[in-house]
């Protein structure tokens, strides 16, 4: 069956905005690419208020930090994403590419080291999975030295990500990208005031453990992500994803958390602004 390559129409606009916590505008999904500006746009048509944009690679980090810096809507986040840290083959080729990282961490609409953490699901080989653990640990000490939040890409390594941050000593703010995790990983979260960013794929009928864990979680610590283009919420699963997308996934959060979408958006808008910062500085 081929696939609905198709953008889904602009959602039902939130009446109380909120923010994409996790985005990639670099990548396109689509039938027919739409470039970041049509992006922002049908965002705001849907009553978004900004997003970060997620670098995983120096390119993409460079990108993602030169856009925020023009883009009221944006802030950046920069990394090299796990599955990039073996494409380095050595820790002193590594280094090189994280002093780069270090250096767009100083740039003021740079508000998060990330996407980085473990991902034992696409990297395999024990040399690999040794670059993977320095660069994690790397970009946990550029986080900590730079006072920005940490943007984590935990896949099927809950418990060596978890060791890893109370091993090193986590920064301030941490977040888990596109959250993936059961009960348990939700109250080591909340124990530790980590924040848990829910994307589209909790809408998705198996996930009950998702489900589970928004439940659960405390409201302080909730954030809502679009991972776009991928992750797109219920009913377009499969098709791209987009920021303008993320009421849909607002209005199932606030089902499962049995509260109005206005009190949900509001508390997800506090809560990324206290990870992140104000969008109307740095410009």
């Amino acid at each position: 069956m081929r696939r609905d390559l198709r953008y889904p129409d602009v959602p039902e606009p939130l009446e109380v905005g909120t923010y994409d916590n996790h985005t990639h505008l670099d990548i396109a999904d689509g039938e027919e690419a739409i470039d970041y500006h049509e992006h922002l746009e049908l965002a705001r048509e849907a009553g978004m208020l900004g997003a970060v944009q997620v670098g995983v690679t120096l390119e993409t980090s460079r990108w993602s930090a030169a856009l925020a810096a023009r883009e009221s809507m944006l802030l950046a986040a920069v990394a090299l994403h796990p599955n990039e840290a073996p494409v380095y083959e050595s820790e002193s080729a590594l280094d090189e590419a994280l002093a780069e990282i270090d250096a767009l961490a100083k740039q003021p609409r740079v508000r998060a080291i990330g996407e980085t953490g473990l991902d034992f699901f696409r990297t395999e080989g024990e040399r690999a999975l040794e670059l993977q653990q320095y660069s994690f640990e790397q970009h946990i000490r550029i986080a900590k030295e730079n006072g920005l939040a940490l943007q984590i890409h935990d896949r099927e390594a809950h418990a060596e990500v978890v060791a890893t941050l109370k091993r090193v000593g986590a920064p301030e703010r941490v977040v888990f990208h596109c959250y993936s995790g059961d009960l348990e990983l939700a109250q080591i979260c909340a124990e530790n005031g980590w924040y848990m960013s829910f994307a589209g794929n909790i809408t998705i009928k198996r996930n009950k453990h998702l489900r589970d864990s928004l439940a659960f979680a405390p409201k302080e610590l909730i954030l809502v992500e679009t991972d776009a283009p991928f992750l797109t919420p219920e009913p377009f699963r499969g098709r791209p994803n987009a920021p303008y997308l993320v009421p849909i996934t607002v209005r199932f959060m606030a089902g499962i958390r049995d509260v109005g979408v206005n009190e949900l958006a509001a508390q997800l808008t506090a809560n990324t602004e206290a990870v992140y910062g104000s969008w109307a500085e740095g410009l």
